[in-house]
C-alpha cells in the first residue's frame, strides 16, 4: 500500500456534516451496520454500528475524508471512510492509492470523493487491472464493471 499524502488539509467536521444529509439508516439495519473511519496514513481504524456514523467519524478529526465507500448500492449498508492529511490535487495523477484490507475486498457498490478527490476504483491490489472511474461526484450504484469487484483505490 503506498501513500503520498501531500495536500492542502481540511477538517472531517465538513465532511461528518456532509454525511448527515445523507440521511438514517433504516431501523431494521440499524444494529447490524458498521461503519468505520481508516486514516490510510497511519493505518488506524476506528468503528461504530447502527446509528453511531457521525462518533466514528468523529474519531478522524483534524484529517481530510477522501472518500466514503459502501457495500450496498445507494450509500446503504457497512461504510469506510478514509482519511488523509490534505486535499487531492487536480493534477493528472493518481496522488493517493490504498489497497483495500480483506475485510473490503470485493464489497463496493457505492462511492462519495471528498476532498476535492476522484475516486477510482480497480479490481486487483496496487492499482492493477482495468480501472472504472473517474468517479467525480456521489455515485449511488458503481455499475456492473466494478461492483464488487473492487480491490484496490486511486485518489486523484
Amino acid at each position: 500500500m503506498a501513500n503520498n499524502w501531500t495536500r492542502t488539509a481540511i477538517t472531517v467536521a465538513a465532511a461528518a456534516s456532509a454525511v448527515s444529509l445523507l440521511g438514517a439508516v433504516p431501523a431494521a439495519a440499524a444494529d447490524v451496520t458498521r461503519h468505520c473511519v481508516l486514516n490510510a496514513e497511519t493505518g488506524v481504524q476506528h468503528c461504530s454500528t447502527g446509528t453511531q456514523r457521525s462518533l466514528a467519524l468523529a474519531e478522524a478529526d483534524g484529517d481530510v475524508v477522501q472518500g466514503t465507500f459502501f457495500d450496498g448500492p445507494d450509500y446503504t449498508g457497512n461504510s469506510l471512510t478514509i482519511t488523509g492529511p490534505e486535499l487531492c490535487k487536480k493534477d493528472g495523477w493518481v496522488n493517493w492509492q490504498f489497497d483495500l484490507g480483506d475485510d473490503w475486498k470485493n464489497k463496493i457498490s457505492s462511492v462519495q470523493p471528498w476532498g476535492n478527490c476522484w475516486v477510482w476504483l480497480y479490481p486487483e491490489p496496487n492499482l492493477g487491472g482495468d480501472r472504472d472511474g473517474p468517479f467525480k461526484e456521489n455515485t449511488g450504484n458503481v455499475g456492473s464493471f466494478m461492483n464488487d469487484r473492487t480491490q484496490s483505490i486511486g485518489f486523484s
